[in-house]
């Protein structure tokens, strides 16, 4: 670990997804670097739609676990739509992942907010380096729709202060514990992330 600066991640998406499983393996791999620490799920007015986000913050000291606003360094968006409503807090220069896969939150169902007609050309139009793809699909031609948090994460490794197989080490590691039989497909996940991010 060489530098220590504070970077600022912030995880989006609706709720069964694992954004918060994906938080977690960020706050964890990044503690075990030596980095101070702190995270937070966020309740928005939006909760009871299902809306999830999570706020992830590591460098040499860390006082808040929310990231000040428009400060975070990468946004990793498991929903279009989602991704675009965080888009100010992304800092200048930072970075977006976005799931291309829409997933209409019941906020919508029931007439509380409309969906944007194209959520991720808003963001491209903000002249923001953004990485969509389809992780749902990634998901579901490995074999498995729950591999979208891995997807993601494989995608979000080369915009971290540490190497991208100090991630998937984290990730594999955790799988080796509990489920040993996932590892394999949750690096084909990984590494499937790691391609769909560099070719967007």
């Amino acid at each position: 670990m060489t530098d220590l600066a504070t970077t600022n991640i912030l995880v989006a998406g609706i709720g069964g997804q694992g954004v918060m499983t994906a938080a977690e393996i960020l706050a964890q791999t990044a503690l075990a670097q030596g980095y101070d620490v702190k995270k937070t799920e966020v309740a928005g007015m939006a909760q009871r739609g299902g809306v999830v986000t999570s706020h992830v913050r590591f460098g040499e000291k860390v006082n808040s676990p929310a990231i000040p606003d428009g400060e975070a360094d990468l946004i990793i968006g498991f929903e279009p739509a989602e991704s675009a409503r965080w888009l100010e807090q992304l800092k200048p220069g930072g970075v977006m992942l976005v799931n291309q896969n829409i997933q209409v939150p019941p906020i919508v169902n029931i007439g509380l907010f409309d969906y944007p007609d194209d959520p991720v050309a808003s963001i491209v139009e903000r002249g923001v380096e953004v990485h969509a793809f389809n992780a749902t699909k990634i998901a579901q031609k490995i074999g498995n729709i729950r591999l979208v948090n891995t997807v993601m994460l494989g995608a979000s490794s080369t915009h971290l202060p540490f190497s991208a197989d100090i991630l998937k080490e984290a990730i594999m590691a955790r799988f080796r514990a509990r489920k040993p039989k996932l590892v394999g497909i949750n690096e084909q996940a990984f590494l499937a992330g790691q391609e769909a991010a560099a070719a967007s």
